[in-house]
Protein backbone atom coordinates (compact mmCIF):
# COMPACT_ATOMS: atom_id res chain seq x y z
CA UNK A 1 0.00 0.00 0.00
CA UNK A 2 1.09 3.62 -0.62
CA UNK A 3 1.04 5.56 2.57
CA UNK A 4 2.10 8.85 0.62
CA UNK A 5 3.45 11.09 3.17
CA UNK A 6 2.52 8.12 6.04
CA UNK A 7 5.58 6.87 7.56
CA UNK A 8 5.71 4.22 10.47
CA UNK A 9 6.88 5.95 14.01
CA UNK A 10 8.36 3.19 16.05
CA UNK A 11 6.42 2.84 19.20
CA UNK A 12 8.20 -0.17 20.29
CA UNK A 13 10.52 0.97 23.73
CA UNK A 14 8.68 4.88 23.89
CA UNK A 15 7.03 6.75 26.37
CA UNK A 16 3.41 7.76 25.25
CA UNK A 17 1.50 10.18 27.15
CA UNK A 18 -2.68 9.42 26.38
CA UNK A 19 -4.60 12.28 28.27
CA UNK A 20 -8.33 10.95 28.98
CA UNK A 21 -6.76 7.45 28.66
CA UNK A 22 -9.07 6.16 31.47
CA UNK A 23 -12.05 7.78 29.17
CA UNK A 24 -14.44 5.65 26.77
CA UNK A 25 -12.18 6.24 24.22
CA UNK A 26 -8.71 6.41 25.91
CA UNK A 27 -8.93 2.95 27.56
CA UNK A 28 -9.46 1.31 24.10
CA UNK A 29 -6.53 3.50 22.54
CA UNK A 30 -4.28 2.13 25.76
CA UNK A 31 -5.43 -1.59 24.80
CA UNK A 32 -4.25 -1.22 21.28
CA UNK A 33 -1.34 0.49 21.94
CA UNK A 34 -0.43 -2.31 24.30
CA UNK A 35 0.96 -4.75 21.47
CA UNK A 36 4.02 -2.58 20.10
CA UNK A 37 5.48 -2.64 24.06
CA UNK A 38 6.17 0.95 24.33
CA UNK A 39 8.41 1.28 27.52
CA UNK A 40 5.16 2.98 29.29
CA UNK A 41 1.50 4.30 28.82
CA UNK A 42 1.22 6.89 30.79
CA UNK A 43 -2.22 8.23 31.40
CA UNK A 44 -2.53 11.20 33.92
CA UNK A 45 -5.23 11.71 36.27
CA UNK A 46 -6.83 15.13 36.81
CA UNK A 47 -6.24 15.01 40.47
CA UNK A 48 -2.79 14.87 39.76
CA UNK A 49 -1.99 16.81 36.52
CA UNK A 50 -5.09 19.68 36.23
CA UNK A 51 -4.50 20.04 31.96
CA UNK A 52 -6.00 23.40 31.98
CA UNK A 53 -2.88 24.48 34.11
CA UNK A 54 0.12 25.10 32.51
CA UNK A 55 2.30 24.65 35.55
CA UNK A 56 0.49 20.88 35.88
CA UNK A 57 1.31 20.29 32.59
CA UNK A 58 5.12 21.48 32.31
CA UNK A 59 4.89 18.68 35.97
CA UNK A 60 3.55 15.85 33.82
CA UNK A 61 6.07 16.28 30.94
CA UNK A 62 8.61 16.71 33.51
CA UNK A 63 7.73 13.25 35.39
CA UNK A 64 7.12 11.44 32.28
CA UNK A 65 9.34 12.69 29.94
CA UNK A 66 7.16 11.28 26.92
CA UNK A 67 8.18 10.30 23.06
CA UNK A 68 4.75 10.80 22.43
CA UNK A 69 1.59 12.54 23.22
CA UNK A 70 -2.35 11.61 22.09
CA UNK A 71 -4.17 14.07 23.65
CA UNK A 72 -7.91 12.74 23.94
CA UNK A 73 -8.75 14.77 26.90
CA UNK A 74 -12.05 16.33 26.21
CA UNK A 75 -14.88 18.39 28.38
CA UNK A 76 -18.15 16.78 26.31
CA UNK A 77 -21.50 16.35 25.67
CA UNK A 78 -24.63 16.17 23.56
CA UNK A 79 -26.71 19.48 22.33
CA UNK A 80 -28.42 20.19 25.89
CA UNK A 81 -24.83 19.97 27.63
CA UNK A 82 -23.43 22.26 24.79
CA UNK A 83 -26.29 24.70 25.06
CA UNK A 84 -25.81 24.96 29.11
CA UNK A 85 -21.65 24.99 29.08
CA UNK A 86 -20.84 27.21 25.63
CA UNK A 87 -17.89 29.10 28.04
CA UNK A 88 -16.75 26.08 29.93
CA UNK A 89 -16.50 23.99 26.59
CA UNK A 90 -14.76 26.51 24.58
CA UNK A 91 -12.02 27.61 27.26
CA UNK A 92 -11.38 24.02 28.91
CA UNK A 93 -11.13 22.39 25.41
CA UNK A 94 -8.83 25.36 24.05
CA UNK A 95 -6.47 25.69 26.78
CA UNK A 96 -5.91 22.18 27.53
CA UNK A 97 -4.47 22.07 23.68
CA UNK A 98 -2.91 25.42 23.65
CA UNK A 99 -0.65 24.33 26.40
CA UNK A 100 -0.21 20.44 26.07
CA UNK A 101 1.11 21.14 22.34
CA UNK A 102 3.23 24.41 23.43
CA UNK A 103 5.26 22.41 26.63
CA UNK A 104 5.27 19.23 23.96
CA UNK A 105 7.66 21.46 21.98
CA UNK A 106 9.57 23.06 24.80
CA UNK A 107 10.18 19.50 26.29
CA UNK A 108 10.86 18.37 22.60
CA UNK A 109 8.38 15.55 21.98
CA UNK A 110 8.65 13.20 19.06
CA UNK A 111 4.78 13.22 18.32
CA UNK A 112 2.23 14.85 19.24
CA UNK A 113 -1.37 13.35 17.94
CA UNK A 114 -4.29 15.59 18.61
CA UNK A 115 -7.67 14.47 18.18
CA UNK A 116 -10.55 16.88 17.23
CA UNK A 117 -14.16 16.88 16.45
CA UNK A 118 -16.59 16.80 13.67
CA UNK A 119 -18.30 19.33 15.58
CA UNK A 120 -15.43 21.78 13.94
CA UNK A 121 -17.26 21.46 10.63
CA UNK A 122 -19.37 24.19 9.20
CA UNK A 123 -22.65 23.66 9.40
CA UNK A 124 -23.90 23.30 6.14
CA UNK A 125 -21.07 21.56 5.04
CA UNK A 126 -21.74 19.72 1.74
CA UNK A 127 -22.19 15.68 2.73
CA UNK A 128 -19.69 13.73 3.10
CA UNK A 129 -17.47 16.06 4.97
CA UNK A 130 -14.39 16.53 3.15
CA UNK A 131 -11.06 17.54 5.22
CA UNK A 132 -11.02 20.64 2.85
CA UNK A 133 -14.14 21.64 3.72
CA UNK A 134 -13.41 22.69 7.74
CA UNK A 135 -12.90 26.30 7.13
CA UNK A 136 -16.28 27.07 4.63
CA UNK A 137 -18.19 28.27 7.38
CA UNK A 138 -19.55 28.70 11.34
CA UNK A 139 -20.21 25.21 12.79
CA UNK A 140 -23.63 24.36 14.36
CA UNK A 141 -24.46 26.81 17.06
CA UNK A 142 -25.35 24.57 19.44
CA UNK A 143 -21.42 23.17 19.49
CA UNK A 144 -19.71 25.62 17.89
CA UNK A 145 -18.19 27.04 20.69
CA UNK A 146 -16.44 23.38 21.76
CA UNK A 147 -16.00 22.38 17.77
CA UNK A 148 -14.00 25.43 17.32
CA UNK A 149 -11.98 25.07 20.51
CA UNK A 150 -10.85 21.29 18.97
CA UNK A 151 -10.30 23.50 15.90
CA UNK A 152 -7.88 25.51 16.89
CA UNK A 153 -5.50 21.92 17.30
CA UNK A 154 -5.16 21.71 13.82
CA UNK A 155 -4.23 25.55 13.51
CA UNK A 156 -1.51 25.32 16.43
CA UNK A 157 -0.40 21.84 14.99
CA UNK A 158 0.03 23.02 11.29
CA UNK A 159 2.19 26.73 12.68
CA UNK A 160 3.84 24.48 14.97
CA UNK A 161 4.89 22.14 11.86
CA UNK A 162 5.56 25.42 9.42
CA UNK A 163 7.51 26.84 12.16
CA UNK A 164 9.30 24.90 14.88
CA UNK A 165 9.01 21.80 12.17
CA UNK A 166 6.81 19.90 14.99
CA UNK A 167 6.11 16.18 14.47
CA UNK A 168 2.04 17.29 14.97
CA UNK A 169 -0.83 15.35 13.60
CA UNK A 170 -4.49 16.21 13.53
CA UNK A 171 -7.50 13.51 13.68
CA UNK A 172 -10.89 14.11 13.13
CA UNK A 173 -13.42 11.31 14.86
CA UNK A 174 -17.19 11.05 13.69
CA UNK A 175 -19.77 10.70 16.88
CA UNK A 176 -18.47 7.52 18.89
CA UNK A 177 -20.38 4.93 20.70
CA UNK A 178 -19.67 1.92 22.56
CA UNK A 179 -19.07 0.11 26.08
CA UNK A 180 -17.98 2.56 29.02
CA UNK A 181 -20.05 5.29 27.21
CA UNK A 182 -21.50 7.98 28.86
CA UNK A 183 -25.06 7.26 29.56
CA UNK A 184 -26.09 10.34 32.13
CA UNK A 185 -29.27 12.22 30.13
CA UNK A 186 -28.12 15.62 31.06
CA UNK A 187 -24.93 15.19 29.38
CA UNK A 188 -24.80 11.56 26.95
CA UNK A 189 -25.07 12.29 23.19
CA UNK A 190 -27.70 10.35 21.48
CA UNK A 191 -26.89 6.36 21.37
CA UNK A 192 -26.09 5.97 24.72
CA UNK A 193 -29.41 8.15 26.12
CA UNK A 194 -31.53 6.41 23.53
CA UNK A 195 -30.17 3.47 24.46
CA UNK A 196 -31.06 3.72 28.28
CA UNK A 197 -34.25 5.52 27.65
CA UNK A 198 -35.59 2.28 25.60
CA UNK A 199 -33.47 -0.11 28.61
CA UNK A 200 -35.61 2.42 31.21
CA UNK A 201 -39.08 2.18 29.37
CA UNK A 202 -39.27 -1.55 29.11
CA UNK A 203 -37.76 -2.26 32.52
CA UNK A 204 -40.85 0.05 33.57
CA UNK A 205 -43.59 -1.47 31.20
CA UNK A 206 -43.67 2.02 29.74
CA UNK A 207 -45.37 2.20 26.35
CA UNK A 208 -43.33 5.10 24.56
CA UNK A 209 -40.12 7.07 25.02
CA UNK A 210 -39.86 10.73 24.09
CA UNK A 211 -36.74 12.01 21.80
CA UNK A 212 -35.69 15.28 21.43
CA UNK A 213 -36.18 16.80 17.19
CA UNK A 214 -37.97 15.60 14.54
CA UNK A 215 -35.69 12.57 13.65
CA UNK A 216 -34.88 13.93 10.35
CA UNK A 217 -31.24 14.72 11.42
CA UNK A 218 -28.88 12.77 10.22
CA UNK A 219 -25.34 11.38 11.71
CA UNK A 220 -22.98 9.37 11.27
CA UNK A 221 -21.45 6.94 13.92
CA UNK A 222 -17.95 4.84 14.75
CA UNK A 223 -17.77 2.15 16.76
CA UNK A 224 -15.16 2.78 19.72
CA UNK A 225 -12.97 0.00 18.99
CA UNK A 226 -12.68 1.12 15.11
CA UNK A 227 -11.98 4.69 16.63
CA UNK A 228 -8.87 3.44 18.45
CA UNK A 229 -7.73 1.35 15.84
CA UNK A 230 -7.73 4.25 13.55
CA UNK A 231 -5.87 6.40 15.64
CA UNK A 232 -3.59 3.86 16.87
CA UNK A 233 -2.82 3.21 12.94
CA UNK A 234 -2.28 7.41 12.42
CA UNK A 235 -0.12 7.65 15.42
CA UNK A 236 2.29 4.58 14.06
CA UNK A 237 1.74 5.67 9.77
CA UNK A 238 0.94 9.18 9.39
CA UNK A 239 2.99 12.17 9.61
CA UNK A 240 1.48 14.53 7.82
CA UNK A 241 0.10 18.24 8.09
CA UNK A 242 -2.99 17.95 6.70
CA UNK A 243 -5.90 16.87 9.11
CA UNK A 244 -7.49 13.37 8.47
CA UNK A 245 -11.08 12.22 9.24
CA UNK A 246 -12.30 9.21 11.14
CA UNK A 247 -15.36 7.75 10.67
CA UNK A 248 -17.75 4.68 9.15
CA UNK A 249 -18.78 6.80 6.02
CA UNK A 250 -22.16 5.60 6.69
CA UNK A 251 -25.07 8.10 7.38
CA UNK A 252 -28.58 7.13 9.52
CA UNK A 253 -30.50 9.40 10.37
CA UNK A 254 -31.61 9.64 14.31
CA UNK A 255 -35.12 8.41 13.33
CA UNK A 256 -33.92 5.02 11.73
CA UNK A 257 -31.19 4.74 14.39
CA UNK A 258 -33.96 5.10 17.30
CA UNK A 259 -35.91 2.46 15.50
CA UNK A 260 -32.60 0.09 15.26
CA UNK A 261 -32.42 1.08 18.69
CA UNK A 262 -35.59 -0.34 19.51
CA UNK A 263 -35.11 -3.11 17.55
CA UNK A 264 -32.19 -4.23 19.00
CA UNK A 265 -33.12 -3.71 22.67
CA UNK A 266 -36.62 -5.61 21.54
CA UNK A 267 -38.92 -2.56 22.58
CA UNK A 268 -41.93 -2.23 20.17
CA UNK A 269 -43.41 0.73 22.08
CA UNK A 270 -44.16 4.35 20.59
CA UNK A 271 -41.02 6.92 20.16
CA UNK A 272 -42.75 10.31 20.33
CA UNK A 273 -40.38 13.10 18.92
CA UNK A 274 -40.35 16.48 20.26
CA UNK A 275 -40.39 18.85 17.47
CA UNK A 276 -39.88 21.55 19.93
CA UNK A 277 -36.27 20.50 20.48
CA UNK A 278 -33.35 21.14 18.16
CA UNK A 279 -32.42 18.37 15.78
CA UNK A 280 -28.35 20.27 15.94
CA UNK A 281 -26.64 19.96 12.77
CA UNK A 282 -28.92 18.99 9.88
CA UNK A 283 -26.66 16.12 8.35
CA UNK A 284 -23.20 14.28 9.18
CA UNK A 285 -21.47 12.08 7.17
CA UNK A 286 -17.60 12.09 6.43
CA UNK A 287 -15.20 11.07 3.74
CA UNK A 288 -12.90 9.10 4.94
CA UNK A 289 -11.06 8.02 1.79
CA UNK A 290 -7.53 10.00 3.11
CA UNK A 291 -8.07 7.80 6.41
CA UNK A 292 -7.92 5.04 3.69
CA UNK A 293 -4.98 6.10 1.27
CA UNK A 294 -2.75 7.80 4.14
CA UNK A 295 -2.82 4.96 6.78
CA UNK A 296 -4.76 1.84 5.44
CA UNK A 297 -7.74 2.58 8.05
CA UNK A 298 -11.60 1.64 7.54
CA UNK A 299 -14.11 0.77 9.99
CA UNK A 300 -14.78 -2.79 10.15
CA UNK A 301 -18.18 -3.20 13.11
CA UNK A 302 -21.51 -2.09 11.55
CA UNK A 303 -23.92 -0.62 13.62
CA UNK A 304 -26.13 -3.26 14.44
CA UNK A 305 -22.98 -5.08 15.68
CA UNK A 306 -21.93 -1.94 17.39
CA UNK A 307 -25.18 -1.62 19.11
CA UNK A 308 -25.80 -4.59 20.03
CA UNK A 309 -22.58 -4.76 21.65
CA UNK A 310 -23.44 -1.15 23.48
CA UNK A 311 -26.70 -2.58 24.43
CA UNK A 312 -25.35 -5.50 26.18
CA UNK A 313 -22.95 -3.90 27.99
CA UNK A 314 -24.98 -1.21 29.15
CA UNK A 315 -27.38 -4.09 30.21
CA UNK A 316 -24.94 -5.99 32.30
CA UNK A 317 -23.61 -2.86 33.81
CA UNK A 318 -26.70 -1.66 35.36
CA UNK A 319 -27.48 -4.84 37.20
CA UNK A 320 -24.22 -5.37 38.54
CA UNK A 321 -24.93 -1.74 39.87
CA UNK A 322 -28.75 -2.58 41.23
CA UNK A 323 -27.34 -5.65 42.73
Amino acid sequence: MDYGDSKVTELQEKTIVVTGGAGFLGRQVCRQLEPFHPRAIIVPRSSSYDLRNKDAIEQLLSDSRPDVILHLAAVVGGIEANRLNPGKFFYENAIMGIELIEQARQFGVEKFVAVGSICAYPKYTPVPFREEDLWNGYPEETNAPYGLAKKMLLVQSQAYRQQYGMNAITLFPVNLYGPYDNFDLQSSHVIPALIRKVCEAMESGKKCIEVWGTGSASREFLYVADAAEGIVRATEQYDGAEPVNLGSGNEVSIRDLADLICDVCGFEGEIRWDAKKPDGQPRRCLDTTRAREKFGFESSTSLREGLLQTVQWYQKNRVRKAA
